[in-house]
Parts: C-alpha cells; sequence; structure tokens
C-alpha cells in the first residue's frame, strides 16, 4: 500500500498535527509502503499480543524515537483569501503541509490517525532530517508483530510430573517471522526484516527455558524422550495454584535488520513481544 502526501493534505486542512511544530528537513513527499501480514494460524489461543495491546504488550521494544515527519509546499498554493496565509501575501512565502509518518501508517492500516497534516505559511521551505533507525522502527510498527502462537503446551491439555514436555510455537509472518516492510521519507527508503532470534518461556514454577527457535513438534513415536530442542518437566503439579494452573509467559526476541535502499547506512535492533501460557500438571498414577 502507499500513501501519498498531497492527496492527505487535501483532507486535513488547518487541523493541528499530535505534537505541534514543524519538523527540520528538506521539501518533499511522504510515501509508506507495507506488505499485509498474513495473520496464519487463525489466531492463537495462547494469548499473542500485538505491540501496545494488552498486558506486557511492547515490553522491551526498544528506544522510542521522535515523530518522523515531513514537509511539502502545497501545489497548487491556496487563493490569497484562504485564512492559511494569515494576511500574508503569495510572494511573501508559501503554504506547507507537515505530515508525520505515524499517521500515514494509521491511515494506510485502515485506522484512526492520530492527527491530519497541519497547514502553515513559511517564508522559506522548512528542512528535514530523517533518522534512518527511526524510519525502521516505523516500518516494524507496521508489521504488527504478536506474541508467539503457542501450539504446545496447550491450555486444555494435560501434563504429567516428571514427564518431560516439548514446547514448540505455529510460525507465521507476524507470530515468528520472517517479516519485512519499508518506509519512505523525504526521498529515503528503508526496508526491515523482522524474524524471531530466540523464545524465552517463563515456566510458571520459578524456571526458565530459552529456545533458539520454533521448537520440535511432538509425534507419539517419540515416546518418553526429551525434545531435542525446546523442552521442560516439571517438578510438582499444579493442583495448587490459582485456577490448578502454572501460569506464565513466552517473549519472543525480535531480531531486526534494516538497510537504506540503493545502498549506505544499515543497521539492527531488537524488539519483543510475549503471549500467556496456563499449563495444567497432575501426578503420575501408578495401577495396581
Amino acid at each position: 500500500m502507499a500513501v501519498a502526501l498531497p492527496a492527505l493534505a487535501e483532507a486535513g486542512v488547518g487541523v493541528p498535527v499530535k505534537g505541534g511544530g514543524i519538523c527540520k528537513g528538506k521539501t518533499s513527499y511522504v510515501t509508506v509502503c507495507a506488505k499485509e501480514p498474513s495473520r496464519g494460524g487463525g489466531g492463537s489461543t495462547s494469548g499473542g499480543k500485538p505491540a501496545g495491546q494488552g498486558k506486557g504488550a511492547g515490553k522491551g521494544k526498544g528506544k522510542a524515537g521522535p515523530a518522523v515527519c515531513a514537509v511539502e509546499r502545497l501545489d497548487p498554493q491556496p487563493p490569497a483569501s484562504d485564512p492559511l496565509w494569515k494576511g500574508h501575501k503569495p510572494g511573501d512565502g508559501a503554504i506547507y503541509a507537515r505530515v508525520c509518518l505515524d499517521d500515514v501508517l494509521g491511515i494506510a492500516a485502515g485506522g484512526v490517525a492520530g492527527g491530519a497534516p497541519q497547514m502553515f505559511w513559511a517564508a522559506q521551505a522548512p528542512e528535514v532530517n530523517v533518522d534512518p533507525e527511526q524510519l525502521a522502527r516505523q516500518a516494524v510498527d507496521s508489521m504488527l508483530l504478536t506474541g508467539p502462537d503457542i501450539a504446545s503446551p496447550r491450555t486444555a491439555g494435560k501434563y504429567t510430573v516428571g514427564v518431560p514436555m516439548w514446547m514448540w510455537v505455529t510460525p507465521s509472518p507476524t507470530t515468528f517471522g520472517p517479516n519485512t516492510a519499508s518506509a519512505s521519507l523525504a526521498g529515503l527508503t528503508v526496508s526491515a526484516t523482522a524474524k524471531v532470534s530466540s523464545i524465552r518461556w517463563s515456566m510458571g514454577d520459578g524456571r526458565t527455558v530459552t529456545c533458539d527457535g520454533a521448537g520440535t513438534a511432538y509425534k507419539a513415536s517419540y515416546g518418553m524422550a526429551k525434545s531435542p530442542t525446546c523442552g521442560h518437566f516439571y517438578r510438582s503439579s499444579s493442583k495448587d495454584r490459582a485456577g490448578g494452573r502454572f501460569k506464565g509467559t513466552a517473549v519472543a526476541t525480535w531480531a531486526v535488520q534494516w538497510h537504506v535502499t540503493g545502498g549506505g547506512e544499515t543497521g539492527e535492533f531488537t524488539e519483543t513481544r510475549e503471549s500467556d501460557l496456563a499449563v495444567s500438571v497432575g501426578e503420575m498414577r501408578v495401577l495396581d
């Protein structure tokens, strides 16, 4: 999808953008491109949360940066009678529009933007300085990444003390990656790719397990063997826990690599997303 500044400008004359102020940088336009993410798996019963929603959502996302904005000279210019000129004449300067990338991404995703583009008079064109890493973070936000889609342990499952438990997740672009998106501003385009590098499982019994991948799906033919990639076993039952279950989380670390399209600066950073888990564990019964 792509959203260009002039189309937005026409819809928001005279309405200030949240945050106010004029961003510094070159006169330009803003375009945001993002591939619609595949939901995959029909959603997680484990409580996966996108950034900014639910308990722990966005925890450890990484540094927050200033609003990424651009300014463009309106073409055509409003008539001299327009109140936007604030008493100035067209020859004294020009009317410009300021729009921030957060607002454009909201509109592109079908949501409601934080504010409409701000129209203002200026004697000369403001300048824009674009931080490529901040553009990369905006691209990642458009991916709508969530916590892991936990396949095992299942909330409805029954597990046994001392028996190896196999843990794994169902990969999809939004729950495991890889996922790609790009953002452009003031002539600069940054592409970002995000993929889960590890998942830290807090099992609810005071123990944690960190797995480097999605884990291995269990098959009946494996019997009582331990998982070769991601596993755990409980040393006590959950009967005395609230709701009769061990409650924990699976926190995915997303590794993000980004680069400026056409060559130039590159970088990387990490973000986290989490899902809840609840495990019912009982004692092994011995038959006489």
